[in-house]
């Protein structure tokens, strides 16, 4: 079981904005077609990013997922092919107890670096990143430690 939700108002209007509408309209990710891989997450707001500029974007979204999965943000081809765009991190990874953090919820931000010579501009609603879903396996040996990020966490049940 994996979903996305918005973050609460009183945590968006601390992150994002205090405009309700706002918040009431964004769309959650999703996925342009049957067969893709990935979800789209769109830009809350218009966005220009001169050369060289690196800024930090918040999505309004949190994700839950099973324990032995990752959520992995990645730059959409063709972001990266038309605009020379990149993650600072080159692909995020959101861990399952990431969700539910008590210092923000498990809100995924994005930060994104233009490489271009010349000042890009994307409107409100445009994907850039995607994120995909996946299983991941541990070690035989695995010796993690048994923590968990900030303190409890709940996934919702569906």
């Amino acid at each position: 079981m994996r979903d996305f939700e918005k973050i609460s108002y009183t945590q968006f209007a601390k992150d994002v904005s205090a405009n309700r509408a706002l918040y009431d309209e964004f769309p959650l990710p999703t996925r342009d077609s049957k067969r893709t891989a990935g979800y789209d997450f769109y830009l809350l707001a218009d966005l220009n990013l001169a050369p060289g500029e690196i800024i930090k974007i918040p999505t309004g979204v949190k994700a839950f997922f099973a324990n032995d999965e990752v959520l992995l943000l990645i730059v959409r081809s063709s972001t990266g092919f038309k605009y020379n765009i990149r993650l600072c991190n080159q692909v995020g990874v959101i861990d399952a107890d990431y969700y539910g953090n008590p210092d923000n919820e498990g809100h995924i931000w994005m930060k994104l670096q233009n490489e271009s010579e010349k000042t890009l501009s994307f409107s409100k609603g445009s994907a850039l990143v995607q994120g995909i879903f996946m299983k991941y396996l541990a070690t035989e040996s695995d010796n993690h430690k048994d923590k968990q990020r900030g303190g409890a966490y709940s996934t919702p049940q569906k």
